[in-house]
């Protein structure tokens, strides 16, 4: 078992001259709690040194940052390893990693010796390393494509962050029934419960919160539209209930569109728009279209 994190970054050149403490939380984001960490416990060095976190920064000054299971509330989460499935990695560095998660899977086990879900399986791909899988974000047990997990806990709430802040940009891809939507749109309904049915989600339900969802329109065929959706806020369902809102649910859709015959939702995710943590470097990690998509088109075309 892992029992330190150990990071060598370079101080970039737009950090000159700030202050050790405005690099670590503006720049790098890591939290404050665990700043705090680092400086009581002198475990952030910059050229070998330590040095008060009030005390200015310069361009390629290497900063050592050591992080130990004391600095987090779960250092190692219990996930249990399920080799039943190979995971598709569609990209892989010490911090992170990206997969193209199947269509019927669960994210992560929701009940106590549960396996099967994405997580179950990631873990048993990183066992070789040590390493089990920490959560940064979901997909919907029926939605495939593009996720990243941490592959430690101090990247967790810089990735976090960054999908708050839309730094992490999520596009999927969907086929909705029906035609003739703006080509450009935006559907901003606040989401909440649905009091008939704990499954589902409604527009302006109770403990309705706001919702905010930008679409465009790729291609109309045959009554339906491939859209490219990227989500402004991230509520349980919030592709889903939208397109069923405005009258253009997705195509087998068994929660929301229950009287389609399409064997399967036809919603992807589709590109992630990373910010890698420290680097700050921009990567678009993209998942190939599943079968199920091109089958789909293909009986389009066919009608």
């Amino acid at each position: 078992m892992i029992d330190k994190w150990i990071f060598n970054e370079v101080v970039p050149p737009e950090m000159a001259n700030q202050p050790l403490r405005f690099l670590l939380h503006q720049y790098w984001l890591i939290p404050k709690h665990l700043i705090f960490s680092l400086r009581h416990n002198q475990r952030v060095l910059v050229n070998g040194q330590y040095l008060p976190v009030n005390f200015p920064v310069h361009t390629g000054d290497r900063i050592q940052m050591t992080f130990l299971p004391q600095d987090f509330g779960q250092p190692y989460p219990e996930v249990l390893v399920d080799s039943a499935a190979t995971i598709e990695v569609l990209y892989e560095d010490r911090n992170l990693i990206v997969i193209n998660k199947r269509r019927g899977d669960k994210t992560h086990a929701n009940q106590p010796g549960e396996v099967g879900a994405t997580m179950n399986h990631l873990a048993a791909y990183l066992q070789a390393e040590d390493i089990s899988p920490y959560m940064i974000h979901r997909l919907d047990q029926e939605t495939s494509g593009a996720i990243v997990f941490a592959k430690n806990p101090a990247v967790v709430p810089i990735l976090v962050a960054n999908i708050a802040k839309k730094v992490i940009q999520r596009t999927y891809l969907a086929w909705v029934s029906g035609t003739n939507l703006e080509s450009i749109g935006k559907i901003n309904l606040p989401i909440g419960l649905d009091p008939d049915d704990k499954r589902k989600r409604k527009v302006s339900g109770p403990h309705a919160v706001n919702a905010v969802t930008h679409y465009q329109v790729i291609r109309e065929e045959k009554g339906f539209s491939l859209l490219s959706i990227q989500l402004e806020t991230g509520r349980t369902h919030q592709i889903r209930v939208h397109m069923a809102a405005i009258n253009h649910p997705i195509v087998g859709d068994p929660l929301y569109n229950p009287n389609d015959q399409y064997e399967y939702l036809l919603l992807h995710s589709w590109k992630l728009g990373l910010v890698m943590p420290f680097t700050n470097q921009r990567k678009t990690v993209i998942a190939p279209i599943p079968p199920y998509f091109l089958r789909f088109e293909q009986s389009l075309s066919k009608k």
